[in-house]
């Protein structure tokens, strides 16, 4: 078994853990509303809340190509000589 999928099963089980261990009511005061809710329905909403935020913050992002970049039609193997004196000057010189 590899190291990541052993450390995905030992998280998923202390997080199962945890809980489970918190089933009792907890009041939340939103706004100007108050629920009762279980610790295990608020702790699972955070959980999957925060695992879909991890997932689309982590993703790589789309890369976009943008024109003017080296083409192969603009360099023609046929001709040795394609810089200038002056850049031989700037090149062959410390």
């Amino acid at each position: 078994m590899r190291i990541k999928t052993m450390i995905i099963i030992l998280i998923t089980v202390l997080l199962t853990i945890v809980l489970m261990q918190n089933i009792e009511p907890v009041r939340f005061t939103i706004l100007f509303g108050t629920f009762y809710i279980s610790k295990l329905v608020a702790l699972t909403g955070f959980s999957v809340v925060a695992f879909t935020l991890g997932v689309l913050v982590g993703r790589p992002k789309k890369v976009r190509t943008l024109g003017g970049g080296f083409n192969d039609g603009d360099y023609d193997g046929t001709k040795p000589n394609t810089l200038s004196d002056e850049d031989r000057d700037y090149i062959s010189h410390p």
